[in-house]
């Protein structure tokens, strides 16, 4: 498995997969054919049915424009073989020949991939498991937990790195309880966190908890769907599950910052083990790939920050991901709004249920959270084009985007 430094990216809203990714493509791109008169950019399948809600052509023009006018082709009924984010780009020379001719996909988390083995953007492996089953016989064999084996592996920076990142979500908390209007888009939707914030923080104790973590979870996915700065958890849209969760218990235990990064560790394999083995895009397996697991990082964390045992930490998360299996990517008029905003602070309170199941069991259980990623991956094969991320059906059929 790769970095934890490439699941939590800092970086802009509304999608990882389809502001951040096209984004990082087309200064790539840029920097290399600085000859190019003009651009000439096609987007496929997903890319192009919500690319207008998600700002991929925004994303991409504001990177290359300033080097040459840029002509964007959308092509929504064409899906590429390798994965349904693909993007061609072309240059075109002053004779209008093309110079250059890059086929690149977005997949996810911000990340890109050329479709085939030993591409630009393949790093060498940082952990040498990649199951939860054998990272737990370790901690179990060695007597320690997963963040002590993610600094095994990762060396001593990665807390530097995740410490930038815990800074990048708290203010992304703080920016989106304190922000009140109405979000970029068709749709006219109200902010609600402040509201939901001043409203929780006049109930009693019993209420207040579920009321705050509702008004966190709202207001990074807030700041995320109008273009603000959020850290991918595991991607942009399901950016507001780990925070709400770390920055509640932050507040509410005292938990230091030094526990919080071991947290976020710990959710950092959590993340890392279903990007290696199914898949964090919702254009390639569904809303269970971003805020299922979203969730499942958040339970494994609240469960670290408790002192879970190992094998209650990988109940935990089990739990949070099997009961979003199924769950479909559906956004209203292309927009990471309606239902992805309310989706992360419902996943928020459901980390924390799922964090307190496991606390009171011993850790044992028949299904393991390995195969609860391979059923995702199934399942998210499984579930037709339309459910995932085209704004074509389910909660968005019928709206004009």
């Amino acid at each position: 498995m790769k970095s934890l430094k490439e699941l939590y990216r800092i970086g802009r809203g509304p999608s990882s997969s389809h502001t951040m990714g096209p984004m990082l493509a087309a200064r790539i791109f840029r920097s290399e054919h600085p000859e190019a008169i003009s651009f000439k950019v096609t987007l496929y399948g997903s890319l192009a049915a919500t690319g207008k809600g998600h700002m991929t052509d925004v994303s991409i023009i504001d990177e290359l424009e300033p080097a040459a006018p840029v002509e964007i082709i959308w092509e929504p009924s064409v899906f590429l073989p390798f994965h349904p984010n693909g993007m061609n780009f072309k240059a075109l020379d002053s004779n209008g020949n093309v110079s250059g001719d890059w086929t690149v996909y977005s997949v996810g988390g911000g990340a890109l991939s050329e479709g085939f083995k030993g591409d630009r953007f393949e790093t060498d492996p940082v952990y040498d498991l990649d199951k939860l089953s054998d990272i737990l016989s370790w901690c179990e064999d060695k007597g320690r937990s997963y963040w002590e084996y993610v600094g095994e592996c990762e060396g001593a920076d990665i807390w530097d790195y995740l410490n930038e990142a815990w800074k990048a979500m708290q203010a992304a908390v703080e920016r989106g309880i304190d922000h009140e209007g109405v979000l970029p888009g068709p749709l006219n939707l109200a902010r609600k966190a402040p509201t939901y914030y001043v409203k929780a923080t006049g109930y009693k104790k019993s209420l207040q908890t579920r009321g705050l973590v509702y008004a966190y979870a709202l207001a990074v996915s807030e700041e995320n769907a109008s273009g603000g700065q959020i850290v991918t958890a595991p991607t942009c849209g399901a950016s507001g599950v780990v925070p709400a969760v770390l920055y509640h218990l932050y507040k509410g235990h005292e938990f230091t910052d030094k526990r919080i990064l071991h947290a976020m560790a710990a959710a950092g394999i959590i993340g890392k083990v279903v990007k290696q083995n199914a898949s964090i895009s919702g254009a390639d397996v569904g809303c269970q790939g971003e805020v299922g697991v979203a969730c499942a990082m958040a339970a494994a964390a609240a469960c670290q920050l408790f002192g879970g045992s190992p094998s209650q930490i990988e109940y935990s998360a089990e739990m949070a991901l099997e009961h979003h299996l199924g769950m479909t990517c559906d956004p209203v008029c292309g927009l990471v709004q309606i239902p992805c905003i309310e989706r992360n602070a419902f996943a928020a309170t459901r980390a924390l249920d799922a964090n307190l199941y496991a606390a009171f069991s011993d850790g044992k259980h028949r299904v393991s959270f390995d195969k609860v990623v391979e059923v995702l991956r199934q399942t998210g094969h499984d579930i037709p084009s339309l459910y995932k991320e085209t704004s074509e059906g389910g909660l968005a059929k019928g709206f004009k985007h």
